[in-house]
């Protein structure tokens, strides 16, 4: 199971782009942007890293492209993916005039997004326990 041991890298990041916007609104301090700039970026390049193995997993594996949950995983992480790839691209010339408005709305936008998404590959992992020891045993052979 590449793909969940990917996504904590661009989750983490992209939860860092929030806190750095809060942190330049807060402060005014020109180091967040800059921050915000630089984790924008890695949330988007990890993402499409975990993207790539989660759908190359999705694709390849029938328990888990047999489930609903894990096609309306893969299209809000596609969604969620194109909200973080936006959000870096907006602060490639001037990260601080990016932060206020649009830089800060699109972190807590795809903060939300990255609940939801979690949520429905939680649901995976938790209730049907793709990607796990009890789930390779479940499934039927053939």
């Amino acid at each position: 199971p590449l793909h969940a041991m990917l996504v904590a890298f661009p989750i983490a990041l992209g939860l860092s782009v929030l806190g750095a916007d809060l942190a330049y609104w807060w402060t005014g301090d020109g180091f967040w942007p800059r921050v915000a700039g630089w984790a924008a970026f890695g949330a988007f390049a990890m993402g499409v890293v975990a993207g790539i193995t989660g759908t190359v997993e999705l694709l390849i594996v029938p328990g888990i492209r047999n489930r609903t949950a894990s096609w309306t995983h893969f299209v809000l992480a596609v969604m969620l993916l194109s909200l973080m790839g936006a959000n870096w691209a907006i602060r490639i010339g001037d990260p601080q005039g990016a932060v206020l408005p649009f830089g800060l709305l699109l972190s807590a936008l795809a903060a939300v997004l990255t609940g939801v998404t979690g949520w429905h590959g939680g649901k995976l992992v938790f209730d049907y326990q793709i990607g796990t020891s009890a789930g390779a045993r479940s499934r039927p052979r053939g």
